[in-house]
């Protein structure tokens, strides 16, 4: 065999090394394509699920809002401390309505076709926008314990002093607490876990999880 037989030989090898080289490149594209489109449909199909959960929350607040402003000015102040604590009941049902809304808003404007960055950015926004959102629904908690205080009972019965009094303490202290340590940095902890284990986290959860997913199969 002469040297010229032996380069065309070693021409085609290398010819058909690099065929199946983009070959396996064109197959690798297709599996993260593919890949790619089941784990942004599977993120979508949860956010859609969670925004319409959250729809039918905006519905029910508001008609609890709307039974709540009832309450407010059907009593006119005639007693205080229920006037003060339904209304502020009421404020944290709006404060938690719009926050809700805008997680909606925000949950529409994720386009699955633009980069995944932006679509985790977004997510992050999300997660800390429901932390947010549930810090400051728990400070309506001491409020349940006050709206039926009036002046007489307290004048009158020493056992509001020793029993309903210290009950609201440690529900205004309880929901203090809360609401300093409900954060991202303590989402991993057992006792927030356990707090925020409904569809609204979960959901959020699973979604990035899906797209982290995606990430990990293109670098491995």
């Amino acid at each position: 065999m002469n040297d010229i037989e032996l380069k065309n030989i070693w021409k085609t090898y290398d010819q058909k090394i690099e065929e199946a080289k983009i070959l396996n490149l064109q197959s690798w594209a297709v599996n993260i394509k593919t890949f790619e489109y089941l784990q942004t449909h599977k993120a979508a199909t949860i956010l859609g699920s969670l925004s319409r959960y959250k729809k039918v929350a905006v519905i029910l607040g508001l008609l609890w809002a709307f039974f709540l402003g009832i309450l407010v000015y059907g009593n006119h102040f005639k007693n205080v401390y229920f006037t003060v604590s339904v209304l502020a009941i009421f404020i944290f049902t709006i404060i938690a309505i719009a926050a809700y809304v805008k997680q909606i808003i925000l949950i529409g404007r994720i386009n699955y076709g633009n980069s995944l960055t932006d679509t985790q950015e977004k997510l992050t926004r999300l997660k800390a926008s429901t932390i947010k959102s549930i810090r400051v629904i728990w400070l309506q908690l001491p409020f349940y314990t006050t709206f039926f205080w009036n002046t007489e009972w307290m004048k009158s019965d020493i056992k509001f002093w020793l029993i309903t009094f210290p009950v609201t303490l440690i529900f205004t202290f309880f929901a203090i607490w809360l609401y300093k340590n409900i954060s991202l940095k303590n989402a991993e902890k057992k006792w927030l876990k356990m707090l925020l284990g409904n569809k609204e986290w979960t959901s959020l959860i699973n979604a990035k999880k899906y797209l982290d997913e995606i990430e990990e199969f293109k670098q491995g």
